[in-house]
């Protein structure tokens, strides 16, 4: 027991470590490609990786981090006007970071006694989860928490009307951004994490 929270530890660190490094180097975790919109996120990547690994508890609590360290940027280094809007909330900080942690650890369990190409399946699902459920509550709550701020979000986020209704300004501008990290990490997380957990079948992890 004592060598398997070793091991669990080791890794819980290791990943703090990628998951600070891409949230404090330029153009790592978030990359930015319009200037006034929220910054496409590689982090989903690493939270999907590490809940498969660990479990949806573990996720969960990785994801909280994600979203504490999320809610102190948008204080200290906000990269735009909306991000600064969105995650100074802590809600929208971090209820979506946590369900992001804890829906492919889920996924992940699911398909855990399966074959291996239903793991690998199961893997590309906990992917597009970790992005989609990141992205569908970061809307869902902007939407209900700042409803009588839509003349704002229409004048920072496009092109739109001031009678345009919330959730479609948040849905269009912040759609492309959720598709593009979907994809990416869908794509991705197969191809990390089915060696890793072969490894730690090795070692009895």
């Amino acid at each position: 027991m004592h060598q398997k929270q070793t091991r669990k530890l080791a890794i819980t660190a290791l990943f703090v470590a990628i998951f600070l490094l891409q949230t404090f180097i330029p153009n790592i975790g978030y990359i930015r490609i319009f200037p006034a919109l929220p910054a496409i996120t590689t982090v989903p990547l690493t939270v999907a990786i590490y809940a498969i690994l660990l479990g949806p508890k573990s996720g969960a609590v990785f994801g909280l981090f994600w979203g504490l360290v999320r809610l102190f940027q948008a204080y200290t280094q906000p990269g735009d006007v909306v991000s600064l809007l969105l995650f100074q909330n802590v809600f929208i900080a971090v209820v979506p970071s946590v369900l992001a942690g804890l829906f492919p650890g889920l996924v992940a369990q699911f398909f855990k006694d399966k074959s291996e190409k239903m793991q690998e399946i199961g893997y590309v699902l906990a992917g597009v989860i970790t992005s989609l459920t990141n992205t569908a509550f970061v809307i869902l709550l902007t939407s209900l928490l700042f409803m009588n701020q839509t003349a704002f979000f229409a004048s920072h986020m496009g092109h739109f009307s001031s009678n345009t209704p919330l959730i479609w300004i948040l849905l269009t501008a912040l759609g492309f951004n959720g598709l593009v990290e979907a994809i990416f990490t869908a794509i991705v997380t197969p191809i990390i994490a089915t060696p890793l957990q072969k490894i730690m079948h090795r070692i009895h992890f």
